[in-house]
């Protein structure tokens, strides 16, 4: 009886494996996808003791499976290495920028953490997801350091993004917000070259609206330059459907993962870095070049931040003036545009 329960075990992880490769028929198979490493590594615990009875043929093709469906995340995950082969390597000629990307959970007890992890990296430009009414007043603290910023609320009052930024707005160009709040989006001059810069923040997968509201934010991600990044927490992981189809729409490249960034807020650290979701994303394109990322401290949110390192080659888009500014701070609407 024993045996019988783990064999039927292991085929309905097994199954739900098999659904997460179909992500792009439907959304509710992508949403198995999220969980692939995690129902492979059950499916494998299922099949194990299976080796010693009559289902032995069947547990060794679920073990080859695991292993299988496991590797189709690999590329998407963090190297053992310092540097992977899909960074690029930094070159002296050009100057070097970090991007902070954090969810700060719209009720995040300790937001004090947040602004001293904030001053500490001291990034060129952050960007931010479910800010809540309450952190308009905390991010207040910090804008003479961060004087260039756009925030858009969300409908539900909680989950709204924002893009601060130490370099100034380029010169003709005006922060905007998506229509419902999910994406802002400014152009930053960066030593002379404007680059655009994005907040996204996506909803949970299907059931959840995941899946319209990408097809909401088309306009949004196609209207993004030439030469852009964007991060945000996506809910999806970097080998879903979901991310595939956000990066195709704005013309974009998924980074290599930094890791899993999100789980169960009252796990441990250590089990948090490990048996979260990867679903905090980094997108670019054009002349921007991804140097490397790495997940920091926690601040408080279920969400580890993500500091990014990067660097924009000459032949990006050019601002009208690189000495001049868009907005200052206090001008910036607090509303999405409609």
């Amino acid at each position: 009886m024993a045996a019988s329960l783990a064999f039927i075990a292991m085929m309905m992880f097994s199954v739900a494996v098999v659904a997460g490769f179909f992500g792009a028929l439907h959304p509710a198979f992508d949403s198995f996808s999220h969980f692939r490493v995690h129902l492979a590594v059950l499916m494998a615990l299922c099949a194990l003791p299976l080796l010693a009875t009559t289902f032995r043929l069947q547990a060794v093709a679920a073990l080859l499976f695991a292993v299988a469906a496991s590797a189709t995340t690999l590329n998407a995950l963090p190297s053992p290495w310092p540097v992977q082969a899909a960074y690029e390597a930094k070159n002296k000629g050009l100057a070097v920028y970090r991007l902070l990307q954090m969810n700060l959970r719209y009720d995040n007890p300790t937001p004090k953490k947040v602004l001293s992890l904030i001053g500490r990296t001291n990034p060129d430009v952050i960007t931010l997801d479910e800010v809540s009414a309450m952190w308009t007043t905390e991010l207040g603290y910090i804008g003479s350091a961060y004087p260039y910023r756009i925030l858009c609320p969300y409908p539900n009052g909680i989950f709204g993004v924002a893009l601060l930024s130490r370099r100034p707005f380029a010169a003709g160009t005006e922060p905007h917000c998506e229509r419902r709040g999910a994406m802002a989006m400014a152009t930053v001059d960066f030593g002379g070259i404007g680059v655009d810069v994005a907040a996204i923040h996506l909803s949970w997968p299907w059931p959840r609206e995941q899946y319209w509201q990408i097809g909401e934010l088309t306009e949004s991600l196609s209207s993004l330059g030439e030469t852009a990044i964007m991060a945000g927490d996506c809910n999806a992981v970097p080998w879903s459907a979901a991310v595939r189809r956000v990066a195709s729409l704005g013309g974009l490249t998924v980074m290599p993962s930094a890791g899993p960034t999100w789980t169960y807020i009252k796990l441990p650290d250590f089990l948090r870095r490990f048996a979260g979701l990867p679903i905090d994303q980094v997108f670019s394109k054009g002349s921007v070049l991804i140097h490397g990322a790495s997940r920091l401290e926690e601040t408080g949110s279920d969400h580890l931040p993500v500091l990014v390192e990067f660097s924009v080659q000459a032949d990006g888009k050019q601002p009208d003036d690189e000495h001049a500014t868009a907005l200052a701070a206090s001008d910036l609407p607090s509303k999405p545009h409609g």
